[in-house]
This record gives structure tokens, sequence and C-alpha cells, in this order.
């Protein structure tokens, strides 16, 4: 397991992300343009995407866009949704998948599911039972992994739910701040879609995204109107084959992808997921010692993000004033949990030292606030 080295500077960033990005990813911006339609950047863009391929554990293809995670979920609901969509909202960004659902003026059920609770698979089954009896269901939406809350769902267990009771069901998963801190065998699951971004785990800066896209998906576009043309994936599909985007692509940012990839797969997958594992550990361990609860319930608990509940009533602006100080920041807690929580996310290129400096501010603070 890498630790901090003089290559890696300290970590200054603790939230759910961006997260800090390894000086070399960020120098790769600053090389010299090239133009999109050259062979040069093609070359580039297909060892990005047979790299990705085998971090989504898929033989299908993977759509690199200039876009936010939030774009690739609009992206799925106009490939993937003719009639109606089932939204699981477990935390704000399932709720704001099922508002672009909405936005794109589909038919969508929403299904609440108690924050800091999982979606699990009999729940899904309960719903998709229930609104097949009315007719097609289209596809479900789920988040693997919800940023404001830490909790993480089990996204495989739900795919097999559904392909038992409604095989013509697709399965559409937001990954955005699970993916590449946890592995998500995509081909393995049966999942149609699973959507993430850049600047989490991924370690790189903010403005790509990334769709692994089922055949089963491709199909279904086909026979879905008003899909627009930025997000089209026939369209995407098209220029894939050339390996390129329709529309001018953020060069520099795939540059800076092709160094991280780089970095990830030195590192080694299994490697990667288990020293996430260990700082999710660590993590844990730290808040439940000083008497702090965990947001998450136990058993559903995120490997990126730790939300944890501010049972010690701590000022956390005060906090991270006191922590800027030393050049580190953490998260308050998300929407209705502002102030009641807070948030320290433990992805991307973070290793255990940069963590127990965290620690040891926090320790200081809290010993100093009483």
């Amino acid at each position: 397991m890498r630790e901090s080295s003089p290559s890696k500077p300290p970590q200054r960033l603790f939230i759910p992300g961006p997260t800090d990005v390894l000086p070399d990813v960020l120098e790769a911006q600053t090389a010299p343009m090239i133009g999109h339609r050259s062979t040069e950047f093609e070359a580039l863009y297909a060892k990005c995407e047979e790299q990705l391929q085998r971090l989504f554990f898929t033989q299908s293809r993977v759509y690199i866009l200039a876009s936010s995670g939030t774009g690739l979920q609009e992206a799925a609901i106009r490939n993937c949704v003719g009639g109606r969509v089932i939204s699981f909202v477990n935390g704000a960004f399932s709720q704001r998948w099922y508002d672009v659902a909405t936005g794109c003026g589909k038919e969508a059920i929403r299904v609440d599911v108690p924050w800091c609770t999982a979606v699990k698979p009999a729940q899904v089954a309960e719903a998709l039972e229930a609104a097949l009896a009315d007719g097609p269901v289209d596809a479900i939406t789920v988040v693997h992994n919800e940023t404001s809350t830490g909790v993480i769902s089990p996204v495989g267990e739900i795919a097999a739910q559904v392909r038992a009771i409604s095989p013509e069901t697709l399965v559409l998963v937001d990954a955005v701040s699970s993916f590449s801190g946890v592995a998500i065998p995509f081909d393995e699951w049966g999942l149609d879609v699973c959507l993430t971004s850049s600047q989490k785990a991924l370690a790189v800066p903010p403005g790509l995204a990334f769709a692994a896209v089922s055949d089963r998906a491709l199909a279904r576009a086909e026979s879905v109107q008003g899909r627009g043309w930025y997000f089209d994936f026939l369209l995407l599909e098209k220029y894939l084959k050339r390996s390129t985007t329709p529309a001018t692509p953020a060069i520099s940012l795939v540059r800076a992808l092709s160094v991280q990839l780089d970095h990830i797969f030195q590192e080694g997958l299994e490697a990667r997921f288990a020293r996430h594992r260990t700082l999710q550990e660590r993590t844990h361990a730290w808040a439940q010692e000083r008497g702090f609860d965990l947001m998450a319930e136990e058993g559903y608990r995120s490997p990126t993000v730790t939300a944890i509940e501010n049972s010690r009533g701590l000022d956390i602006p005060d906090l991270n004033r006191y922590l800027a100080q030393q050049e580190m920041q953490i998260s308050n807690g998300y929407g209705p949990y502002k102030g009641k929580a807070f948030r320290i996310g433990h992805m991307g290129e973070v290793q255990v030292a940069d963590l127990e400096r965290l620690f040891q501010a926090m320790d200081a603070y809290l010993e100093q606030a009483g």
C-alpha cells in the first residue's frame, strides 16, 4: 500500500469531492493543445476507453463526456426511458435523479426510502411489482453510493431482483462517489447504465463524466424519441467507433485522466479497493472512539465517504476554520443534516498517513473546544 511521498503533497481536501489531484495529473493539463480530430487524440481516447472498461469490469462501451455526473443522469433518462421510470430516493442525489426524470417530462414513480438507509432488493421488488400492474416499467434509477449520507446500496442484488421480475426493465446506476473506490462489476451484475464523474474517487479534476452502457440500453435508445443531441447514445456510439466524440472533447482533462488511470493500474485495483476499505475502517474507529455515531445504517456504510452524527454539538464552520490553518477541510452535513452531521471524504489518493494527520488536528480541536 502506498503512503505519502514527496511526489504526493499533504492531503488538503477531506470532502466528498472534488478530491486532491496528484501533481503530474494536474501538470498533464498544461501540455500544448492538439486537434480533437487528430490521430494523437484518437490514440489517447482509445487508451482511456480501454482502461475505463477494465475499471468498470465490462466488455461494453464506456462513453467519455465533458459533463458533470448529473449530465449523465439526464443522458440515462433521455436514452433509456420512453414510458415510465421508478426512482428510488434515499438521499439528495437520488432525489436529483428523480428531479431530472420529471424535468425531462418522463412519468417518474418516486419511491422514498428513509435517508441514512440503503435501498434494499425487497423494496425494489415490491415497488416494481406494484408498478407493473399498471403496465411496463422502462427502467429504475438507484444511487449506488449516496454522497449526502454515506450509504451504499447493494445494486448487484437489486439488479438481480429486477431481472427476475421484469427482464425488460433497465437498471440505471449512479456511482459518482464510489467508482474506483470499490469494485463495480458492470457485466457480472447485469447493469445497463453505470455513470460516474472525474472529481471524486478517480481523483481527476472536475469536468469529465463516464458511463458504461450495455447493449440492451443501446437497443432501447433506438426506440426512444427525444433523446436530444449532446447525450444521444446512438450518436456517441457512432463516434466512439472512431475513438472520438461528436462535440469538441475536453482534451486537457482527458490527458489528466490518462495519467491518473496509469496511477490507478500501477497501484492495482485490488490494492486500491483494499486501501479504501482501510480508510473507511480507520474513519469509523476514530469517530466511534470519540463518542460520535455514524449516520449510515450498519452493513451499508460507504467505503469512500463517512457521515458522522454531530452528537457532541460541534460548531462545524469553526472546526473548518481551525483545520484551514493547517490546510485541511471536511464537509458539513448535507441538506437537512447541515450542522447536525459532518462528512469526511476518504477517497481518491488519500493515504492512511493523510487521515492520521487530519485526526490529529481534529483531536486537538476537540480538546481545545472542551
